[in-house]
């Protein structure tokens, strides 16, 4: 985001005012517009409201913006010719569309840590640059030349990436496929985009866990699907509930997350996996299984997939680099019959006409180099350390205020709070307080849980950002 320059001579608002005067011209903010309030524009440039309103001053006197008190400021109708112009409304554009936008929550999110990366990030759900391979992934495109033909890929993906996911799945996932049944895609949520948009059809009710990762997706809504929820407790989904949903509103497709959970970081016990299959067969119903956390098991014996039990071809196995790698490659896959692989294709080939090749093919060496297995051990040995260390800070922060159970892999800690707060203040008063997470109602729970995510944060921000949460909890309480 632009900020003002301190060490220029000209005066801060003047650099305000010309950087507003430029943004109108381009047509960020078309005539008729409303502009920022001076408060939060103070806040967005890190200076007091006087510079701010002293800015404000000078555009009005060129007649470039006009103020209306309880009306705010907008931007002169009539400052860009003698005869008005009528201007499209963007807003009523910007609102329109079926495709919604991110949960306010998560949109809050983003907007302060935009505005202040120096927040302890407990939020986001990538790696940091510490745990992504990024010297290994360096050396393996210093050494090879990818000089190969930089036109159209094949619209299920480069061949050389989906015969290495086919030997790489057999090796560490127990799933035993083809490069024909493999789509690549950009990563877990572009491939739960391509299902909910061409597998399912406006109306059609499916199940997903409670609290889910699937909740907060709007492209379920923007599908126009309906969504019936599945209980989860220490051992994963509670797969009985499958059978009432069927027959009391039809569900035609199931998503789970099995494998360390998110948010929670259960895993599904055996029992119930095996219940889950066997009532998903005998219904006729697809599986979405998304598996992004397996392999960061900290035992290093990461627990098999359902895919791995599927004996009957009933379920849509998805999974990325984003988790265990880097999200930067934007690397997903797609298990499926080949019939729905091509389906899928031909639709994400409508999309974007497929990926860049230069990623798949540095995907695909760094699954067949020397390099995969030792990052696997380093990131595990890395994220338990995180873990460990939030631990010891909730603990130290948080002794009689918070609950949750310990997972053994993933990025995420599921917590309970024992006083009951409001969530958009809590999430207010810890960004004061330095610090973002997400609010559990994000994902469907109730009010009075959160979502901390260890694996972005740096090591050495853990306990000072836990720090900030229990201040801004504390202050709510009290």
């Amino acid at each position: 985001m632009w900020k003002p320059d301190r060490q220029s001579k000209k005066p801060l608002y003047e650099q305000i005012a010309d950087h507003l005067e430029q943004r109108i011209s381009y047509g960020e903010f078309p005539p008729g517009s409303l502009l920022p309030s001076e408060r939060k524009l103070a806040e967005q440039l890190d200076v007091n409201r006087s510079t701010v309103i002293l800015a404000f001053a000078e555009l009005r006197s060129l007649g470039i913006i006009e103020s209306r008190s309880g009306s705010g400021t907008r931007v002169s109708q009539y400052k860009w010719g003698a005869t008005p112009k009528h201007t499209p409304n963007w807003k009523r554009y910007a609102e329109g569309g079926s495709f919604l936008p991110n949960v306010p929550f998560l949109r809050r999110i983003r907007e302060a840590l935009n505005q202040n990366p120096t927040l302890v990030d407990f939020a986001s759900g990538e790696l940091s640059a510490d745990l992504a391979p990024m010297d290994e992934i360096a050396a393996l495109m210093r050494g090879h030349h990818y000089t190969s033909y930089l036109g159209y890929d094949n619209p299920q993906g480069y061949i050389p990436l989906r015969q290495a996911l086919e030997k790489y799945l057999a090796k560490y996932r127990d799933i035993q496929t083809t490069e024909s049944s493999i789509l690549i895609t950009s990563g877990s949520q572009q491939s739960l985009f391509l299902i909910t948009q061409c597998l399912l059809s406006p109306g059609d009710a499916v199940a997903i866990e409670d609290p889910s990762y699937c909740y907060s997706l709007p492209m379920f809504q923007s599908a126009g699907l309906r969504l019936f929820r599945l209980p989860v407790d220490r051992d994963g989904v509670q797969p009985e509930e499958i059978r009432n949903l069927y027959k009391k509103h039809r569900i035609k497709m199931i998503f789970t997350n099995p494998n360390f959970q998110n948010p929670t970081g259960t895993v599904l016990n055996d029992e119930r996996r095996n219940k889950l299959l066997e009532i998903a067969t005998e219904l006729g119903l697809p599986i979405v299984e998304d598996d992004p956390y397996s392999l960061t098991d900290y035992a290093g014996v990461p627990r098999p997939p359902l895919k791995s039990m599927d004996t009957t071809g009933s379920i849509i196995y998805i999974g990325s680099f984003s988790k265990i790698a880097a999200s930067g490659l934007r690397i997903g896959w797609m298990v499926a019959p080949n019939s729905i692989v091509e389906r899928l294709a031909d639709a994400r080939q409508q999309m974007d006409f497929g990926l860049s090749v230069i990623p798949q093919q540095v995907a695909a060496q760094f699954l067949k180099s020397e390099h995969f297995e030792p990052h696997l051990d380093r990131l595990r040995m890395q994220l338990l350390y995180k873990r460990d260390l939030l631990i010891e800070a909730l603990q130290k922060e948080l002794p009689d205020l918070i609950q949750f159970n310990i997972p053994q892999g993933g990025h995420h800690m599921w917590c309970k709070l024992v006083p009951g707060v409001n969530d958009a203040k809590l999430l207010e008063e810890s960004i004061k307080n330095g610090v973002v997470f997400v609010p559990g109602s994000v994902y469907g729970s109730d009010s009075g849980y959160v979502r901390f995510t260890f694996a972005r944060a740096k090591a050495e921000d853990i306990g000072p950002g836990i720090a900030g949460f229990a201040k801004a909890l504390r202050e709510l309480i009290h």
